[in-house]
């Protein structure tokens, strides 16, 4: 029993990975036999897995077709961009009420590092911006906040498998955002901490719109409603 519990997480952290790393084309069914081979797991495993990953909505199943990589909508963008500032908010406030971790004040320093140099590697600071919101989450001492940021993080990779990277002036904006919520966070003013992240959210939610193409119509910005 223990065993098959171990394989089947083995196999939902394995295939997460995969699907949020954009290994597999919109197009293409997963095949548990195929699967099976490749993660060198038995096809129960990998079959609890697809349907759990479908649950928590990285897969779609169809029916006599298959199972296939959710392809996100709009909708499925602003409802993760909405969810975002309901619980990112709370934790920039949770983290501010309580005050920095040593593992959250190492964040800050490795993005001051990448902020002071002249040339930028966008992908580094996408690590560093993603380490630091990971960290923020852990600072709230609020093991349920942190399970429910970590789906969502795996729903927000997943649709973002189409913009790869930011461009260099949105990083580096970024960049100076994360250090601007960790300032409010270090003085323990939640309420500031709070308000930049939410500007932050809806910062990164305008960039990812403009660079996907999207088109918003009448959608409400929550930045200004936060600003």
């Amino acid at each position: 029993m223990v065993t098959n519990s171990l394989e089947r997480d083995r196999a939902y952290s394995l295939l997460r990975d995969l699907v949020t790393s954009g290994e597999f084309a919109p197009d293409e069914p997963l095949s548990e036999r195929s699967l099976s081979t490749r993660l060198a797991l038995g096809r129960t495993p990998v079959r609890e897995a697809l349907k759990a990953l479908a649950k928590d909505g990285l897969l779609t199943i169809h029916p006599m077709r298959g199972t296939f990589v959710r392809q996100m909508s709009f909708d499925d963008l602003r409802e993760i961009h909405e969810l975002r500032l309901a619980l990112e908010g709370m934790a920039a406030y949770l983290a501010a009420t309580r005050g920095p971790t040593e593992l959250l004040r190492n964040c800050a320093e490795e993005l001051r590092s990448i902020e002071a140099r002249t040339t930028l590697d966008v992908e580094e600071a996408q690590q560093a911006g993603w380490a630091f919101h990971d960290e923020l989450f852990r600072a709230t001492g609020n093991g349920r906040l942190a399970q429910s940021y970590d789906n969502l993080r795996a729903q927000s990779g997943l649709a973002l498998q189409k913009m790869r990277q930011y461009s260099t002036a949105r990083t580096r904006q970024a960049v100076s955002e994360h250090l601007d919520i960790y300032a409010a966070v270090e003085a323990q003013d939640p309420d500031a901490a709070q308000q930049r992240m939410w500007r932050h959210l809806s910062s990164a939610f305008e960039a990812r719109l403009t660079a996907l193409g999207a088109i918003r119509t009448q959608y409400p910005g929550q930045g200004d409603r936060h600003a």
